[in-house]
């Protein structure tokens, strides 16, 4: 492997030097020393620097953003303590979606056939009513569909079909969340 010839030039952060400096000192301070209970503090610092935010998030002040620009997050939805959301590409979270503590949602990787550790970038999609439980590792490209669930420390590296509980890893189906007369 070549790894200093690694060259990631190609790949936009979306804002300038300055901006991002200004994300991470803003995150490292204002943002991660807030007070338990300042969710609309932390949602309006994600926004200001062009998260799309709805309405009652809770975004624990422990969670990283890698860039904000680049997440989405539904009404209603819980962001846990320690949550990464290592978003060098788009992370879209539905609304009534809870992402629990220690979980890490990874957009960026590198390809382990270059020998030049070439970058790679996939969105991450959570869709509406879907639980990612504690300490879960969610593979870039990967979509949870709506009322799916991912158990506890799982490592999630292909779609999540709705209203399927997957564990393991890697994770795979347990059983249904709900049984159908259960959704109406």
């Amino acid at each position: 492997m070549h790894v200093y010839k690694y060259n990631h030039s190609w790949h936009s952060r979306e804002k300038s030097n300055i901006i991002v400096l200004l994300w991470w000192f803003i995150q490292g301070t204002l943002f991660r020393f807030s007070l338990h209970n300042m969710y609309r503090w932390r949602s309006f610092l994600l926004r200001l620097f062009g998260a799309k935010i709805g309405k009652g998030v809770k975004v624990r002040a422990s969670a990283k953003f890698t860039y904000p620009w680049k997440v989405s997050i539904g009404d209603y939805s819980w962001i846990g303590d320690n949550v990464k959301l290592y978003s060098l590409d788009e992370i879209i979270i539905g609304s009534n979606c809870v992402i629990s503590q220690e979980s890490y949602l990874c957009t960026g990787s590198h390809d382990i056939k270059d020998p030049y550790f070439g970058l790679i970038t996939k969105p991450i999609v959570i869709k509406d009513g879907a639980w990612i439980a504690s300490d879960v590792f969610v593979y870039p490209g990967v979509t949870i569909h709506e009322m799916a669930v991912v158990a506890a420390r799982s490592t999630v590296v292909r779609d999540v079909p709705a209203n399927e509980v997957h564990a393991g890893s890697p994770a795979k189906f347990v059983k249904k969340r709900f049984e159908e007369d259960e959704l109406l």
